[in-house]
């Protein structure tokens, strides 16, 4: 005899079988019990969590020949040949391909007919939310007003979709992911049926891996047996589905602690030459992370003894790390799983957060960074206040009317001419700094720099604040609706990430200057606003600049350092022959204008 997938060998036949879905079993069964069914149910839920299963018992519930009854007897005529889907009057139909206006109106102009078969008509309509929005119309006022003898079951594992008027029209019911404890012990229900042995290590895993669904959980079991015989262990599930095993993070994780690049990278071609993929590894990582973070914030929590096999065994290395070191590794390990989607090198990826995480300054090197950061500030309070200083110069100069001499003169426009030189303002040298020999071209290439210190500067000092951090937190949530909205934005704006707040102005540094010119079109910069707006809880604004350019403001590079000078003679009206040359060797020859008296 051919094998049956276990999932569909244990495919809930009565009410009482349904796993982890009580609140929803006993409405029903009451409302059989009571006589108050109603024409069309709704239910929702994630996948492999019993919504078709429980349609299809209902629809034997009401139509069994003892019944209707809070139990099928799974023993009549109709509940035999409902379970094999051969009665005409129990409909199930699959929405993601019958999703047309004319396959409901099918629907409709069958429903006033009387069954023929069992006591009632059943339409059980999997992923209802696939139909189109004509099919929805046409399908509204049948399942407002059907008929005595119809009812209609909808389920959906997508509900936002559906409009709200089929909502309004329905009796919902929500089902929920079933608790690790709960899908734990069905599985040694059927594993005793079925003359399995398994590690309860092992089914702990399966448990853990099927992420609440029930159906997810036994084609995991049954691919684990196919694997390993009828004794699946521990070891075999991880291998299986190329999972990594928790010591082998812990080997990796105390690498990252000891900042050994090195060894660090030897593990991961490890992991590579095993044959795992990077996407999984990084995924599996972030857990193995926040398993950690569980254990140090809430220790006797619940949901740690659920997800957690050994919590033991996490303690050393829970102590390793402090809290701030884990939020900073799961978001730099966040962003490049993200990243991954986008390329064709995952390891490299893989590889290059790795490193990223172990050259992350100490707690002791960032209180150093922060006086750095400090005395950088100093720095430029000064420079501002020497600009001060020259700007004063150049304004009474300007009011005493011009340099002028009895041979030539230069016109004021001219000679309250500034320049921009790169240097220290309180070296003594500056002068002899701005007038070497191939200084030509050095007015040219200034004024972009200065242009970008000056709409940098306000961003410098928002890195820290409250504001930006929860940028940073709702970062993912704002990429995720920005996908929903329109795919294609979304492919422009990860390539970004934000790196500063200035009142409510969100400032996004990119690798790519074609990826941040499509971001800053018009269309696109309105949806990513509103959607940021709408995230953030406030009205946001974004501007953009290049990676480079933003990190070279963050180390303080002395190209963000301005300083305005000019000329200035030493006897009022008296200008000397020389400093008309040097006047030509700074500006050039076509910013320098002689005029004769």
């Amino acid at each position: 005899m051919a094998h049956i997938a276990l999932y569909r060998t244990w495919r809930p036949q009565r009410f009482q079988d349904v796993v982890g879905q009580k609140h929803i079993v006993q409405t029903l069964q009451n409302s059989l019990k009571e006589s108050r069914l109603t024409h069309a149910y709704l239910f929702s839920g994630p996948r492999g969590t019993g919504k078709t299963s429980a349609a299809k018992i209902l629809a034997k519930a009401v139509n069994c020949e003892q019944g209707p009854a809070i139990e099928p007897c799974n023993e009549c005529s109709s509940c035999i040949r409902i379970t094999n889907g051969s009665v005409m009057d129990v409909v199930e139909l699959d929405a993601a391909s019958n999703r047309g206006v004319e396959e409901i109106r099918d629907i409709r102009d069958k429903v006033k007919y009387a069954p023929t078969e069992v006591r009632q008509k059943v339409y059980i309509i999997d992923e209802v939310h696939m139909l189109t929005t004509e099919a929805f119309n046409a399908l509204l006022k049948t399942l407002e007003e059907p008929p005595a003898h119809v009812m209609f079951i909808l389920a959906t594992t997508e509900p936002h979709k559906l409009p709200a008027t089929i909502i309004s029209r329905c009796q919902r019911f929500d089902f929920r992911r079933v608790s690790l404890e709960e899908q734990v012990e069905r599985l040694e229900y059927v594993c005793t049926q079925e003359k399995i042995t398994v590690d309860p290590e092992a089914m702990q895993y399966i448990a853990r891996l099927s992420e609440g669904g029930m159906r997810d959980a036994l084609s995991m079991l049954d691919q684990v047996v196919s694997y390993s015989g009828d004794r699946v262990s521990y070891a075999e599930v991880v291998a299986m589905t190329g999972d990594v095993a928790a010591d082998q993070f812990k080997k990796l994780a105390e690498a990252m602690k000891a900042k050994d690049i090195g060894q660090a990278l030897e593990l991961i071609d490890g992991l590579m030459q095993d044959g795992k993929s990077a996407d999984k590894c990084i995924e599996s990582l972030i857990h193995y992370f926040r398993d950690i973070l569980m254990i140090k914030m809430v220790p006797n929590s619940q949901v740690v003894t659920d997800r957690i096999l050994d919590a033991a065994a996490f303690a050393d290395i829970s102590l390793a790390f402090s809290r701030q070191e884990i939020f900073a590794m799961i978001d730099v390990l966040n962003h490049y799983q993200v990243e991954m989607k986008y390329s064709g090198q995952p390891q490299t990826l893989f590889e290059v957060a790795i490193m990223k995480i172990c050259s992350a300054p100490s707690e002791g090197g960032q209180e150093i960074n922060a006086q750095l950061s400090s005395a950088n500030s100093n720095e430029l309070a000064q420079v501002k206040l020497k600009l001060s200083q020259l700007e004063q110069q150049l304004q009474r100069l300007l009011q005493s009317g011009g340099v002028q001499s009895s041979g030539s003169s230069m016109s004021a426009s001219q000679s309250s001419h500034t320049y921009a030189v790169q240097g220290d303002v309180s070296s003594p040298s500056i002068a002899q700094q701005a007038a070497p020999a191939s200084a030509k071209p050095s007015a040219a290439t200034a004024a972009p720099i200065k242009k970008s210190s000056v709409a940098m500067d306000r961003f410098l000092q928002g890195i820290e604040t409250a504001n930006f951090k929860q940028v940073l937190i709702k970062w993912n949530p704002i990429l995720s609706q920005v996908k929903d909205r329109k795919i294609t934005i979304h492919a422009w704006l990860v390539n970004g990430e934000p790196v500063s707040m200035h009142e409510d102005t969100v400032l996004l540094a990119f690798k790519s200057a074609m990826h941040r010119d499509t971001t800053e079109k018009p269309v696109n910069k309105q949806i990513i606003e509103q959607v940021m707006s709408e995230v953030l809880g406030h009205s946001v604004r974004f501007s953009s600049v290049m990676r480079k350019d933003w990190d070279d403001a963050q180390m303080g590079s002395t190209a963000q350092q301005e300083e305005m000078l000019q000329l200035e003679p030493e006897e009022p009206g008296v200008i000397k022959e020389e400093w008309i040359n040097e006047a030509i060797q700074m500006f050039g020859e076509d910013m320098v204008k002689i005029k004769e008296d």
